[in-house]
């Protein structure tokens, strides 16, 4: 029982002493010393308050020298990037309304045309003759009326007869409408301005209803539809501009608006729709192109330090700061980096030193002396260069 005692004791004897040995001469304990107690337990003194006493670590060596450089002020930007789908602003599939054999075709394909223009026209020698038809029956019916209402002046028809007549010349008026609209339905015409595509009808076809005759693109200006993410949802609407590389051709930057933004977040892909428009003058994009869109958003200013200037504990990330001389940790949340920039979140204002160069000796509190700016640093690496 004293043996175990006596080794326990000796235990505790050989952990406070290893303990006070870290407390006095390795200041990179401190952290862990400090959570734990050591330095109240031990009565060792802090090292910042070592430091503060002694002009700075090193005690007789005086101010820590260091490099520092100054805080700038960074937009935080946002940029989107996606691959895009191109179509044409409008487009159309021309069907006929009735079947009928193929009489005319007064265009080609590729013809650029105009709304209105006619593009096929079917036999109609039974709907012409139909019309003559009804022509006839109504010269008949309007003359019949004509002798009726004569003869009514005189007392010599009823009201009945003269009703049946006026009934007979309103269904024949009918009847020769419906005969022009007949015919009308044998030329198929553009419902739209635009380019026509391949045709794949002759002179003689037979067609019917379900037959696309031909397609129609109005291209002089290209929708491209593509998605961006949910977070955006606030920041996407009509009139926001963005960019957009057609993939054949590679190089050429095309600018753009939003026109349309979908309602529904796509729940598999957490995504929303957009639909971007770009002009099309010199007709070199095609509807089914595919296209790099990027777009930028602009955010708020944030202080922009270098990546060397970051240091990490526990704790999560902070950098040194310098103020009156003596150095002050500041806890940061970095928002993004780049290859030598850091934009961060934390007690920091612009044109604030921050240390880059020298941070392995520093503690809070410690006196420093900053020797030379990153700017200073910079152009005196760069003087030598220079000279040769």
């Amino acid at each position: 029982m004293f043996a175990v005692l006596r080794q326990l004791l000796l235990s505790a004897v050989v952990v406070l002493g290893a303990v006070w040995l870290l407390a006095r001469f390795v200041p990179s304990a401190a952290p862990w010393l400090d959570k734990v107690g050591a330095y109240d337990l031990l009565g060792v003194p802090r090292p910042e308050a070592a430091a503060a006493s002694s002009g700075g670590f090193g005690g007789a060596r005086g101010a820590v020298s260091v490099v520092a450089v100054a805080v700038t002020l960074e937009q935080l930007t946002d940029e989107v990037a996606a691959i895009g789908d191109g179509r044409a602003w409008r487009s159309v599939s021309v069907r006929s309304d009735v079947a009928g054999r193929v009489a005319e075709v007064p265009i080609r394909s590729g013809d650029r045309i105009a709304a209105g223009d006619v593009l096929v026209r079917l036999d109609d020698a039974a709907e012409r003759i139909a019309l003559e038809k009804a022509r006839l029956t109504l010269e008949d019916a309007q003359a019949e009326l004509a002798r009726v209402r004569t003869l009514s002046d005189s007392g010599a028809v009823t009201a009945v007869r003269r009703s049946t007549a006026e009934l007979a010349e309103k269904g024949a008026e009918l009847s020769v409408e419906q005969a022009e609209f007949d015919l009308s339905q044998k030329v198929i015409r553009a419902p739209i301005g635009g380019w026509v595509g391949l045709l794949d009808i002759e002179v003689g076809d037979r067609i019917t209803n379900q037959d696309i005759l031909a397609t129609l693109t109005d291209r002089s200006r290209i929708l491209v539809d593509f998605r961006v993410s949910e977070r955006l949802t606030s920041q996407v609407r009509p009139g926001t501009p963005f960019e957009a590389e057609p993939l054949a051709l590679r190089g050429r930057v095309l600018t753009g608006e939003i026109v349309a933004v979908d309602n529904v977040i796509d729940r598999a892909s957490r995504t929303l729709r957009v639909q971007g428009e770009i002009a099309n003058d010199d007709d070199s994009l095609r509807s089914g192109m595919a296209f790099s869109v990027r777009m930028r958003f602009e955010g708020a200013s944030h202080p922009s330090v270098p990546s060397l200037a970051v240091q990490w504990t526990s704790e999560g990330a902070f950098v040194w700061a310098v103020q009156e001389d003596k150095v002050r940790r500041v806890p940061v949340s970095i928002l993004r980096r780049t290859a030598d920039k850091v934009l961060v979140t934390g007690d920091l204002a612009e044109d604030d030193l921050i240390v880059v160069e020298g941070v392995q000796n520093l503690r809070p509190g410690v006196q420093v002396k900053v020797e030379r700016t990153q700017a200073t640093a910079t152009a005196d690496a760069a003087a030598p260069a220079a000279k040769l």
